[in-house]
């Protein structure tokens, strides 16, 4: 696959596992665990606004209303024009970064760098290919809020909503990859304390077929009780200054 073409350009799956009270300590109320407690690092280039986009997506497993997905905690990106906009329109939780990410023959590599800190690395080898199987339909959940102006306590001018980003593709070449996930400590993008990694499940290169995608408001959330979950670092959405670690 060449790598150059961007509407070609295989994105880098990884899974691995962790604790399953890590990811119910990030999930705001009305947000359930899904059933495995895997945390998802979606590596990739495609071109947004007119050119490349670098990105790295952090997801973990997670239930709305009943209904099975992937709440994401930050897309660090190295195009600052689409920050901005994503966040404001959806509440896509994106912010700046630095990514890294090649094929050369069958090697493969990736890293992505946030404020000097590099928290994510990746090295393998391209190895087997594996069936395509059916087209997946798959949810993932956004958070659209708004904290009211001056900054009041509990008071908001958007109160929080959950964002359902669901999206129906298939795949048109799927290949493992064998390889080292490394997590390194950062305080902005604080994987190894929040996210620690038990097992890496799998790495795999992947290309796929977008069939649809829509993006609707799902519901609110108990704005009290999201009140702590509020506060983040940076657009990400992980605990910011007031509860969590400071740069």
């Amino acid at each position: 696959m060449d790598m150059n073409d961007l509407n070609n350009c295989p994105m880098l799956r990884i899974v691995y596992r962790t604790d399953p009270d890590k990811i119910a300590a990030l999930l705001p109320p009305g947000l359930e665990p899904g059933a495995e407690a895997n945390v998802h690092l979606n590596i990739y280039n495609v071109p947004i606004l007119g050119e490349p986009e670098y990105g790295c997506v952090t997801k973990v497993d997670a239930n709305y209303k009943g209904m099975e997905g992937q709440y994401s905690l930050g897309y660090a990106i190295d195009q600052e024009a689409a920050v901005f906009i994503s966040q404001e329109l959806n509440g896509q939780p994106k912010y700046p970064a630095e990514i890294k990410y090649y094929r050369i023959g069958n090697s493969v590599g990736a890293k992505v760098t946030h404020q000097g800190y590099t928290f994510v690395e990746f090295e393998g080898e391209v190895g087997e290919t594996l069936p395509n199987g059916p087209d997946e339909e798959a949810n993932e959940w956004w958070i659209k809020v708004s904290r009211a102006i001056g900054g009041a306590e509990k008071a908001y001018d958007f109160p929080p909503h959950v964002v359902r980003v669901n999206s129906v593709s298939g795949t048109s070449l799927i290949e493992d990859v064998k390889g080292t996930l490394t997590l390194r400590d950062s305080p902005w993008d604080p994987l190894t304390t929040l996210l620690p990694m038990r097992e890496q499940v799998s790495a795999r290169l992947v290309s796929t077929i977008h069939r649809s995608r829509e993006i609707t408001n799902a519901g609110p959330l108990d704005p009290e009780a999201f009140w702590p979950y509020a506060d983040v670092i940076s657009g990400a959405r992980f605990p910011g200054f007031h509860g969590g670690p400071k740069p």
